[in-house]
This record gives structure tokens, C-alpha cells and sequence, in this order.
């Protein structure tokens, strides 16, 4: 908790003020997450501050919300491709991103819970920038790292507006954001490394050097290839639905004739849920 309120400071997110009389206060609570390595052990705990963004009205508190994430099928192609071409994946991983992004409204939140301001009891904190929890944090986050790609001579994606691709004669840079996440690569490593100071020198980040998990996915470079394995989420997902155990290669009796009135919204239920995430797989 003190490393999030550290980071918050230090980024300059807020000021302390006195509570307005004629704009609504939004409050904050602590969310805790803990972070898993590939193999499910505990890689650390974290413990996340957020505003309650529920309780903001639209057209006052925020405007524009959506920002765009990469799809799955996009950080599989670029997979594809860096194991063509040889080149090595790396990672990278923005501390608390949302605190990037900037925000045009006049928004108050409450003083959180454990770090209330001793003889301030009563004021309030204004925000500068964006918080976790507020509705405009991901599209003022997207904005702000959109701006940064392209002012580095970066072009954008028209079908995928979150990889980022920039050509220096025969050399080639490709980046791929989800969210907070980035993994990139290319046939240039001085071009690589350049690009890594870079962000290191504008972002608060973790290096986490060549890509070994990622959205669930464990990912193994190797000289004969790049393989990728979701061991982890498919063993979760069999405990999940309680199917560890399950021995019968054919999903369905056959032979059975089922008729459309068979069955109700709600017993389809768990099959959509299994359906889409093993669609993941």
C-alpha cells in the first residue's frame, strides 16, 4: 500500500485541497491481486488503489472512455513472425499505467483509507491525472502511449491500433501494447535497446527481458523456434468445471437425439462459459 501511494505521489496524480461545495467527492478503496509466475507459483502481492468510477455521471465526470486492446490472435501473428524471422521477443511492463494518462475534467476523490493527511482530516484530493477505477483511465492511458509512439516516428496499425511498427532503412521495430503490457521486437538489437532507454527514461518500468509468459501463455525461445504452451490456464480451467478426472473422448453421448426445446437459457449457461473459455486454448 505504501509502494502505490509512493507511486502515486511521485507521479504527481493529486493535490490535496478543500472539499468543493458545488462538485460531488468520489471515493477509493484498496484492491488487493496477487501476481502468478508461468509455472502458478506467487511472483508478489500487489495492492491497487482505485476511485469508485460507479458513481460518476456521464457528460460531468468523463466523456470519452473506450481505448483499444490487442487481440489475442494479433500477439499470436507477432509471435508467428519474430519465430520466422529469427528475432528475439522482449517485455516490458508499465507501472501503473493509468497514472500516465492525463484527464480534462475537475475531479475530487476522498483521501484513502490509512493515508489521510493529519490535520487535514477534511480536505479532499484533486486529481491531475488519471486514478485505477475512473471511467476515462484506460482511453487517457491509450492517449497518452499513442502519443508517445508516434512522436517517435512510429506508425500505428489501420487494423490493429495497438501495434506500432517503425522502419529505419532495412531495420524493423514492431510493438505490441495490452494495456500496460508491452512486448516487442525486431532484427535491429542496438534499435531494440535505444528503444527500451527510451521508455525507461519516460515510463516508470519493469524490465522483464525476453518474453516468457504473457496473458496466460508461457512462451519458450529456443534456437529451433519460438513454442508457446497453456498448461497453467487449461489445468485451471479443468478444475474449474470439474473435469480433471474426465476420460470420455467424445464431448457428447452418441447416438442421442436432442430436440430444440430441450434444456433452459439457464442450464446453457455453464456451457457458454466453457465454450468461450476454452476458445482461449
Amino acid at each position: 500500500m505504501e509502494e502505490e501511494i509512493k507511486m502515486i505521489e511521485k507521479n504527481n496524480t493529486w493535490e490535496l485541497t478543500d472539499r468543493p461545495k458545488d462538485k460531488e467527492v468520489i471515493g477509493v478503496k484498496w484492491i488487493y491481486k496477487t501476481k502468478l509466475n508461468a509455472d502458478g507459483s506467487i511472483q508478489k502481492h500487489k495492492a491497487r488503489l482505485v476511485a469508485k468510477g460507479y458513481s460518476q455521471l456521464p457528460g460531468i465526470d468523463y466523456t470519452e472512455t473506450f481505448a483499444p486492446v490487442a487481440r489475442l490472435d494479433t500477439i499470436r501473428a507477432l509471435i508467428a513472425i519474430a519465430a520466422n524471422k529469427k528475432w528475439k521477443i522482449y517485455q516490458m511492463d508499465v507501472k501503473s499505467a493509468f497514472l500516465n494518462g492525463y484527464i480534462d475534467e475537475e475531479i475530487y476523490v476522498e483521501q484513502p483509507q490509512g493515508f489521510i493527511a493529519k490535520g487535514s482530516e477534511e480536505k479532499v484530493l484533486r486529481l491531475k491525472k488519471a486514478l485505477y477505477g475512473l471511467k476515462q483511465a484506460p482511453r487517457a492511458w491509450y492517449s497518452r502511449i499513442d502519443k508517445y509512439f508516434m512522436d517517435r516516428g512510429f506508425r500505428r496499425s489501420l487494423s490493429e491500433p495497438t501495434l506500432y511498427i517503425k522502419s529505419q532503412g532495412n531495420d524493423t521495430l514492431i510493438v505490441s501494447l495490452y494495456v500496460d503490457d508491452l512486448i516487442y521486437t525486431g532484427n535491429n538489437e542496438k534499435m531494440i535497446q535505444v528503444f527500451k532507454e527510451d521508455m525507461m527514461k519516460t515510463f516508470e518500468m519493469s524490465d522483464l527481458g525476453l518474453m516468457h509468459f504473457f496473458l496466460g501463455i508461457e512462451i519458450n525461445q529456443e534456437k529451433e523456434g519460438i513454442f508457446i504452451c497453456q498448461w497453467k490456464y487449461t489445468e485451471t480451467l479443468l478444475k474449474k468445471f470439474k473435469m480433471e478426472s474426465c476420460t470420455v473422448t467424445t464431448p457428447l453421448v452418441t447416438g442421442e437425439k436432442y430436440q430444440k426445446e430441450d434444456g433452459s437459457k439457464k442450464s446453457m449457461a455453464p456451457c457458454t462459459e466453457v465454450s468461450l473459455e476454452a476458445y482461449y486454448i
